[in-house]
């Protein structure tokens, strides 16, 4: 019987992580479930859930000399098996202040208590001595957008950020 394992691999972002991680899993018969593979700053880092017949030492063996190879940090854990049910988000938020500590959990928190269910998170800083903070966010207005924008309103006013609120059109296709 398989199992599902999220493996987490992060280092130093280098040319075939992507191809070295992938691959490992196919040759050991693991089926690939949904992934994130993103680099942040100059690190790389993987998140994958991946169906394997065998024990998450079995797994662990078998990834652990790939990610040597590139230095990665790994991780696994066991988890249940997947939806495969993605949810699609129904707002994207975008959220511009001066750079400063806080901005990520001020907004995320005012959006969660409105109802936002997050299912990406983006950021990014901009700019050259006068830094913006850039934040984008992609989720499920589970209590309607009218309490997202209400929000995004008071974080505009009381924290002098630039917000912005767009409809997504789930039933587009």
């Amino acid at each position: 019987m398989s199992s599902w394992y999220l493996l987490t691999l992060v280092g130093k972002d280098r040319p075939g992580i992507v191809a070295g991680v992938t691959t490992a899993l196919y040759k050991m018969g693991a089926n690939l479930g949904e992934a994130s593979m993103v680099q942040l700053g100059g690190n790389f880092t993987i998140m994958v859930l991946a169906q394997y017949k065998g024990t998450e030492k079995e797994l662990s063996e078998f990834i652990l000399p790939v990610a040597k190879k590139f230095d990665l940090r790994l991780h696994i854990d066991s988890v249940l098996e997947p939806k495969h049910q993605t949810s699609l988000p129904d707002v994207r938020i975008t959220v511009y202040g001066a750079d400063r500590s806080g901005i990520v959990a001020e907004a995320t928190t005012a959006l969660a208590n409105a109802g936002l269910n997050i299912l990406n998170l983006e950021s990014d800083v901009g700019g050259g001595p006068n830094s913006i903070y850039i934040l984008i966010i992609e989720g499920t207005a589970d209590k309607g957008i009218d309490a997202l924008q209400k929000v995004l309103d008071d974080l505009a006013r009381d924290k002098k950020l630039e917000t912005r609120l767009s409809p997504i059109d789930t039933l587009i296709g």
